[in-house]
């Protein structure tokens, strides 16, 4: 993805930022009640934990126009009584999610029901081997799947400039990890926006405010087919 667009890096979380570094979400960190819209949901509340770098943290954006916090707002007005917790960190490499994953989690209240885990741009900006990024998210799935909390991967994608075969094995890498856990997927996650240099910022890595309106808008039905069924679902089937 780093030459997705010609110059930019469509990289997720490229920058490091202190301030969201420092930070470590709990259970309700990614929005107040006040930006709920007036809308009616339906069903027992679902937690998502939304676990990245700068394009989960809303690097450049108001904290209330971050991915998750946009998402919530799109799964509210589907209906769905949704409550996302951001916890991206800007400039995270999976290394660095692998060491935070299980303070973050016992930081939570509650299980979450669903994971999203957005991590690996970091580790092309700094031409990690394809197998390091995959052994790191393979430990974080390992320990996600021990605590039976759904999983749903956000894909990157390697630059052509990398080589084939580096560009190969690491582009292969979410898919054969969600194969490997049951995991729900979605391959590229930047794929409706990355040629759109207007929806970045003038870092030419980050979405805008309106990229990443059309980022949850592109994404949000995947999301949403990657919740768990309610238990009265279930209890029916």
């Amino acid at each position: 993805m780093l030459a997705a667009f010609a110059g930019p890096l469509a990289l997720a979380g490229c920058s490091e930022n202190a301030e969201d570094a420092a930070q470590v979400p709990a259970s309700g960190a990614a929005r107040t009640e006040g930006d709920l819209p007036a809308i009616p949901v339906m069903g027992e509340e679902v937690t998502i934990l939304a676990f990245g770098d700068s394009l989960f943290a809303g690097y450049g954006v108001d904290k209330s126009d971050s991915y998750p916090a946009k998402l919530e707002l799109a799964l509210r007005a589907k209906g769905v009584n949704a409550r996302t917790v951001n916890a991206g960190v800007s400039g995270d490499t999976t290394a660095a999610g692998r060491q935070r994953l299980e303070f973050t989690l016992e930081a939570q209240q509650e299980k979450p029901d669903l994971f999203i885990l957005e991590l690996g741009g970091n580790d092309l900006l700094r031409g990690l081997s394809p197998a390091e990024t995959k052994a790191n998210l393979a430990a974080m799935m390992d320990e996600l799947q021990s605590r039976d909390i759904p999983v749903l991967l956000m894909g990157m994608r390697a630059p052509p400039n990398y080589g084939p075969e580096y560009q190969a094995d690491f582009d292969a890498l979410y898919g054969e990890l969600a194969e490997q856990y049951d995991a729900a997927l979605i391959p590229f996650w930047l794929e409706d926006i990355y040629q759109r240099p207007a929806l970045f910022q003038a870092d030419r890595i980050h979405p805008t405010e309106q990229g990443i309106e059309e980022l949850v808008a592109s994404t949000v039905d995947e999301v949403e087919a990657a919740l768990p069924e309610p238990e009265e679902t279930r209890d029916a089937a």
